[in-house]
């Protein structure tokens, strides 16, 4: 894109009061958006009210300055940067299916690498998941990956950040992509910070996709936007543990309403987090304790004929006593103590032999929780 064409559609993008529908509409009646700024106002008003038609006559605030910094960014890295618009053949097919596609899309990463959103699946999750939680994120993103599938989240913590994890460990092909990262914030931004590290990885071996002004912060009214794109990038969607105020089941959603399947991972009933997957699950999304089982009603999904070496479901196999005791719910000290009937100092040691051993973790509140690894 030359930086006459960018400034035209940034300026677009930042005009007050114009909203993406009312942008499409201009773009369908007059062309690319270098033509609007030629024309008259009673020609744009068919199209806008008055208001609208005014302001987008005017030179927005900031736009000289965001498109001196958009182009810099896009000139330090033109192989791994790119701000792609609504019609260019670079922009994603997926996302022109949904209701609301974005008008310009900044893309950090493997432009080289195809965005096949029928190889893709988002995961998705409670940002403060249980240990248990996290595990199945990651142990279902490297299954997944390891069978051909690019993973779609939203570099958030918890869930998100264990699926991107997952996905990186499970990816062996150089000539796809591993994961898609889909921000609130604008490409240049990484949040939450901690996830730095893994930011740079994803773009080493995959891509990072926002529709923000670079230099957006992280809004909280951002991020339930974003969630559209998840779904719409991507052939299904796996949630892994929510709660039933949460984002996540926004993506699931968005999902089901771009007739896409929806998958969840059931927990304990006693697990704040696991009662948005029950709700989902009640609603018609399938059950899932396995990566296979996801692979078999993938829509279309043509892979690996080698079965997914994946999460089984958890068997209660323990002979440990205090593994036994536990079960796989959260439990408190006490409770465990009269279950077991050890002194609190035996009991202590054991329960931290077990940590070390990454067989048990200490929850808030005080619990503790057996981990069951596939």
């Amino acid at each position: 894109m030359e930086r006459e064409e960018l400034g035209a559609w940034l300026r677009l993008t930042l005009t007050p009061g114009l909203g993406d529908a009312s942008a499409r509409r201009l773009l369908a009646a007059f062309g690319p958006p270098e033509t609007l700024y030629t024309q008259t106002p009673s020609a744009l008003q068919a199209v806008l009210t008055p208001a609208q038609a005014e302001a987008l006559l005017q030179i927005p605030e900031g736009w000289a300055a965001l498109l001196d910094s958009t182009w810099a960014w896009l000139q330090a890295e033109p192989a791994t940067r790119a701000v792609v618009a609504l019609g260019d053949p670079a922009y994603p097919q997926a996302l022109l299916n949904i209701e609301d596609p974005p008008l310009l899309l900044h893309l950090s990463g493997r432009l080289d690498l195809p965005l096949d959103s029928a190889r893709s699946l988002a995961i998705v999750g409670s940002r403060n998941p249980t240990p248990q939680g996290a595990l199945n994120a990651r142990q279902f993103a490297m299954a997944l990956a390891e069978q051909g599938l690019t993973i779609v989240s939203g570099l958030a913590l918890g869930i998100d950040g264990a699926a991107h994890e997952g996905a990186l460990a499970g990816t062996r092909d150089a000539d796809r992509l591993a994961t898609v990262a889909v921000v609130g914030t604008g490409a240049d931004r990484v949040y939450p910070k901690s996830h730095h590290a893994l930011a740079n990885r994803i773009r080493e071996r995959g891509l990072i996709v926002s529709e923000y002004p670079l230099g957006t912060p992280p809004l909280a009214a951002n991020f339930p936007r974003r969630n559209r794109l998840i779904a719409g990038l991507s052939n299904a969607t796996l949630v892994v543990e929510a709660a039933l105020q949460s984002g996540s089941l926004i993506t699931a959603r968005l999902a089901a309403e771009q007739g896409k399947e929806v998958f969840a991972i059931p927990g304990s009933i006693h697990a704040t987090q696991s009662r948005g997957c029950h709700a989902l699950i009640r609603q018609g999304a399938k059950l899932v304790e396995s990566a296979q089982d996801v692979l078999e009603d993938l829509p279309g999904w043509v892979g690996s004929t080698t079965p997914a070496a994946t999460p089984s479901p958890p068997v209660y196999e323990a002979t440990d006593e205090v593994l036994q005791a536990l079960g796989l719910d959260p439990v408190s000290l006490d409770a465990l103590q009269a279950r077991t009937g050890l002194d609190i100092a035996r009991l202590q040691a054991r329960l931290m032999a077990l940590e070390l051993e990454g067989q048990v973790a200490r929850l808030p509140g005080g619990l503790l929780q057996r981990l069951v690894r596939g």
